[in-house]
């Protein structure tokens, strides 16, 4: 196994990242202080060719694969979790589900715009009742001549407020349940009957829009459909595989950040009458910080290498985004502490990163969803089925 970085992959490391440090960091908090999406630096990435950094290139992409996507995404995650949460949204979920279960029509008409940053996109599958038991949506689709009628909502949708193209997830046949009855579909948000009903204030992850969706009698035409009728379950789990990977990368790049802030601190930092770099206490907890790092960094990549070398990956993209999620939290948190009372105060990034990092446990299949996920898999592979 190799999985290696390509001269062509540390070329486009040096590219995003000379971008992000010009581009993003210098604005990061200013987003989070005006809950404001970068619309012009999500344009920027389409121009460069980064939204479509892991698609072939036929479809408008980059064609640099999982293992691109996963660099450009521990990139934004080092200077700004809520640009590398737009970009996530658009490609590793909404365009995603396009790009694995699509059509050919539809992937030219939506997934090569999509890749170029002339459209975003969105992923429509959480619901009031419908969150960590991603089966129980009630949101309905009733089949009509060539039409399907959609009624229902979606909630929590990240860059709902302004996606053009967003996939959601529908009950066609609820006798059938989630494997069976539950079809996919690519909405597009101009069309009669799609309201974009509410905001969220958030936390962290303020540069994001999180939003409330509206279905009202919203007509899909059939060519619409994602996939197979009934099969939109399961589209919709293989692009959470793909998301949960590029996640934890995301992840990747803010423990990689704290860790950045924390040695360059103790370094200038003195008390006692010496740097913070030669307190033990300190030593430790960048000690600390940096193994996590490592050990996530060689995660996520071979778990990268394994998606572009066509092998399955479900449990460990889960193990990702549970352990890439919770080392970015303790390293913060960690980073946070080494600066004591200015780690605290919002003229820091560390602040902000510690307010950002908690939504990592939450969404896209929150951590007690990923260690479900993995112990059904390991038990499944010696022969124990657990659950229904």
């Amino acid at each position: 196994m190799d999985f290696t970085f390509s001269p062509e992959h540390k070329a486009l490391r040096r590219m995003i990242r000379e971008f992000a440090e010009r581009e993003i960091a210098p604005i990061a908090a200013e987003l989070d202080r005006e809950h404001r999406v970068p619309m012009g630096i999500m344009r920027k990435l389409g121009e460069i060719g980064l939204l479509g950094v892991c698609f072939p290139q036929s479809y408008g992409g980059m064609g640099a694969g999982e293992m691109g996507y996963c660099i450009l995404m521990e990139e934004l995650g080092r200077v700004c979790t809520s640009t590398a949460t737009n970009v996530g949204a658009h490609i590793g979920i909404g365009a995603m589900a396009i790009h694995l279960d699509g059509s050919e029509e539809q992937r030219r008409k939506y997934l090569v715009p999509l890749a170029r940053g002339e459209k975003f996109a969105a992923f429509g599958l959480t619901e009031s009742n419908a969150g960590s038991d991603a089966a129980n949506i009630s949101t309905r689709a009733v089949r009509d001549g060539n039409e399907w009628i959609i009624n229902g909502g979606k909630i929590y949708i990240t860059n709902g407020g302004y996606a053009d193209v967003i996939t959601i997830m529908a009950v066609t046949d609820p006798t059938l349940g989630a494997r069976g009855g539950i079809t996919a579909f690519i909405v597009e948000t101009d069309w009669p009957g799609f309201e974009v009903a509410r905001e969220e204030d958030k936390m962290g992850i303020r540069g994001t829009s999180t939003a409330e969706l509206v279905f009202d009698d919203l007509r899909v035409p059939h060519e619409n459909v994602l996939g197979k009728v009934g099969e939109g379950f399961i589209t919709f789990m293989k692009s959470l595989d793909m998301g949960r990977l590029t996640l934890g990368a995301a992840c990747l790049g803010g423990a990689q950040g704290a860790l950045d802030w924390s040695i360059q601190w103790a370094k200038t930092r003195e008390q006692f009458g010496a740097q913070l770099a030669q307190k033990q206490s300190i030593q430790w907890k960048i000690a600390d910080i940096a193994t996590e790092v490592e050990a996530l960094r060689s995660l996520v990549y071979r778990v990268a290498w394994m998606v572009d070398a066509d092998q399955p990956f479900t449990r460990l993209a889960a193990m990702c985004k549970l352990y890439g999620s919770e080392v970015a939290s303790r390293a913060i948190d960690m980073a946070l502490q080494i600066h004591g009372g200015l780690g605290y105060s919002r003229d820091y990034p560390v602040e902000r990163a510690f307010r950002d990092a908690r939504i990592a446990e939450i969404f896209e299949g929150t951590n007690e969803i990923q260690r479900i996920v993995i112990a059904s898999r390991l038990f499944r592979e010696h022969g124990v089925r657990i659950g229904p």
